[in-house]
């Protein structure tokens, strides 16, 4: 890598979701690749569904970084392949489970396609306040769409799962 495209990478190390900040960018998957080309560096996002709110602010703040730290950067929306839950690193999804949120499940490619050509199954979703498997979904969807609520049966507490794409 050159030095650029390094110095690129450590500014925008920090960069957390807008809707989820104590997860960054790189660890939810949506930061994919930073580049160099003649003009500066090319950096690469792909965001966690194609109508996601969120990928202005993204590209805003990716772009504001950058120019602070004097590097000229052109941000790319790259579609495919296809954002996936199984893009979040481990440490993210502890991260996701100390905040409140459970973290989604891992899943195979032909999960995927089952999740987007029916109702999903209900799954056990672990509580991230208590621990405990005895909750159930209230909404498909959550605080955003690519979240759904649950309840827990035991503690009481409503939260939002990451649901697996």
């Amino acid at each position: 890598m050159s030095q650029t495209v390094d110095k690129a990478w450590a500014v925008l190390e920090p960069l957390t979701d807008p809707e989820i900040p104590v997860i960054t960018l790189r660890e939810l998957g949506v930061l994919r690749e930073i580049r160099e080309d003649a003009d500066g560096v090319e950096v690469v996002i792909t965001p966690t569904y194609s109508g996601c709110p969120a990928m202005g602010q993204i590209e805003d703040d990716v772009n504001a970084a950058l120019q602070a730290a004097g590097i000229h950067a052109k941000v790319i929306t790259q579609l495919s392949p296809a954002w996936t839950t199984d893009w979040i690193s481990e440490h993210a999804k502890e991260k996701l489970r100390a905040y409140g949120i459970a973290p989604p499940h891992t899943t195979t490619q032909s999960e995927h396609i089952v999740h987007l050509s029916r109702k999903p199954a209900a799954l056990s979703v672990a509580c991230p306040q208590c621990g405990s498997n005895n909750t159930t979904v209230i909404s498909q969807f959550g605080s955003t769409s690519c979240k759904a609520l649950y309840k827990c049966l035991d503690c009481r507490e409503p939260f939002d799962y990451f649901k697996p794409y």
